[in-house]
């Protein structure tokens, strides 16, 4: 009988039913965008760096682990000593060029024979490795993004370059030239920003760390399993601030929606509580009835912004192939139960009031 009259209620007004499902839908579906995509742009990162085939990277002092903000390369020779370094297989230097027209990419600036040598060499899906000064390497997806294809041009860094090749993504970056067109292009020369380093045996990695620090030792040596447990989102303070302030946001549309929804529902059915009141309906029994029409609403609006983000990630991508999203079943259950708590605490005091009704001055109600 109660759950007729809660559906009753809520087909009756359809316009508020959508909007306050809707509010919850948008809940729940940007709570799952905004940290889908902030967690799959630093997982996808974090793969792409493991892909380069290294072991350790090497890194000038107080680099950060985000590549691209530092600004003092290391001398090239260093490569040199590093390779000396017992159980070293291959040393790779590569000069970051970062590029923030037409969106944020962090060019490679490489050695094709050592860059090989480390991470295996590249796959290609067309055209060759790079030959002239200015030939620049792309992988699929940026391809993809930008309607690229082999011979064509592409013009950064206020440079026009040859694509020479599309790559398999996963190498690092995606985008690769010549080490001594990065350096031209930095106004720097034999320089390098980072040195991947393969060990003959991976079980030789921790020797070979101990050795480069006794060499380098201010240098900051990473292993790439140390790197890939540092490539979390609570480890980045921006994405994390950016996260709770976007899911905060979120989670205050979905309250106040719910809240206004059903104070609103209360004014228009106060004769309908008065009657229920003088029939002896307890304050506990308004009350559930109110937060259980809330809960209705938006368990419907959940399952709505569970479809809508499935959808709104295939959209992005799309338009977007260069970008990662991840929608975890983690985040699922956490963004539900944001959106379940929230639409509670809104309908509660608007269920309060209700309860606190004069039965009397309820069903004089105009």
């Amino acid at each position: 009988m109660v759950n007729k009259m809660i559906i009753a209620n809520i087909l009756h007004r359809p316009v508020r039913t959508v909007v306050s499902v809707l509010a919850v839908a948008i809940e729940v579906g940007m709570v799952m965008l905004v940290v889908g995509l902030t967690h799959g742009l630093v997982n996808e990162t974090a793969r792409r760096v493991e892909g380069v085939g290294a072991d350790i990277m090497v890194q000038p002092p107080s680099s950060s682990f985000l590549f691209g903000l530092s600004n003092a390369p290391m001398p090239l020779t260093v490569g040199d000593r590093l390779a000396q370094i017992p159980h070293v297989l291959a040393v790779a230097p590569t000069l970051f060029v970062f590029n923030s027209v037409g969106g944020l990419n962090l060019i490679y600036g490489i050695n094709m024979e050592s860059f090989n040598r480390v991470s295996g060499g590249f796959v290609y899906h067309e055209g060759g490795p790079l030959a002239g000064p200015w030939d620049i390497l792309v992988d699929d997806w940026y391809a993809k993004a930008n309607h690229l294809k082999v011979g064509q041009t592409l013009s950064l860094l206020n440079h026009d370059f040859h694509v020479a090749g599309i790559v398999e993504h996963g190498k690092g970056s995606r985008l690769f030239i010549p080490l001594e067109t990065a350096e031209e292009l930095q106004g720097v020369k034999d320089k390098s920003s980072i040195f991947w380093i393969k060990c003959t045996d991976p079980a030789n990695t921790q020797d070979v760390a101990e050795a480069i620090h006794q060499l380098r030792p201010k240098d900051q040596i990473l292993s790439i399993k140390e790197y890939m447990s540092l490539m979390t989102s609570n480890n980045l303070p921006f994405l994390n601030s950016f996260n709770k302030t976007m899911i905060g946001i979120a989670v205050g549309i979905g309250f106040l929606v719910i809240f206004l929804s059903m104070y609103t529902t209360i004014t228009e059915r106060t004769r309908e509580i008065g009657i229920l009141k003088s029939l002896g309906a307890s304050k506990g029994y308004i009350i559930a009835i109110i937060l259980r029409e809330a809960g209705l609403l938006c368990v419907v609006g959940i399952l709505a912004g569970f479809g809508g983000a499935v959808i709104a990630r295939k959209a992005i991508l799309a338009k977007f192939p260069t970008l990662s999203i991840e929608l975890t079943m983690e985040w699922r259950v956490y963004a539900a139960a944001l959106a379940l708590v929230g639409s509670q605490l809104g309908a509660f005091y608007p269920a309060l009031r209700a309860a606190q009704l004069d039965p009397v001055d309820a069903l004089a109600y105009e």
